[in-house]
């Protein structure tokens, strides 16, 4: 890996996601290309079901492998969840750190989270070392659950 995409990994572990997309975009960092036949798909909870406030999600992969955030290994990534997002992040910049976009950069296959009642939209996006998401991305199927 050069120098300058390490350097960029580390301050994207450190920083916020404004200035990791800035530090991304000034050394032109350029997103790694999707393995081919790669995807990511919520295990649980199903589409429709409904759940209770807290629940766990569960999240699968097939064709890549989940590495931690920062880990150079080709052809890896992790998740981040994105809960009630209409439109997927920006391609070329990593995914944001914020409530409705979840970053799970330790590699985690699942997450514990709580939800207000209603109906909510969760999706699975799989990004690089740095949250970048591929080129093509690698997205779940957006699914719908009912919080009561």
């Amino acid at each position: 890996m050069s120098k300058s995409i390490s350097l960029v990994a580390a301050m994207l572990l450190a920083a916020g996601p404004v200035f990791a997309q800035d530090a991304a975009k000034s050394v032109g960092v350029e997103p790694h290309k999707a393995p081919s036949g790669a995807s990511v798909f919520i295990v649980s909870p199903k589409d429709g079901e409904t759940t209770g406030q807290e629940f766990t999600v569960k999240f699968g992969a097939k064709g890549i492998a989940i590495r931690p955030a920062g880990d150079p290994t080709p052809g890896t990534g992790h998740h981040h969840l994105l809960i009630d997002v209409a439109e997927l992040p920006p391609a070329g910049a990593p995914i944001p750190n914020d409530a409705t976009h979840k970053h799970y950069g330790k590699g985690q296959t699942e997450a514990t989270i709580t939800l207000p009642p209603g109906d909510h939209t969760l999706q699975l996006e799989f990004a690089d070392l740095a949250h970048v998401p591929f080129d093509s991305p690698i997205v779940s199927k957006k699914i719908t659950v009912h919080v009561k």
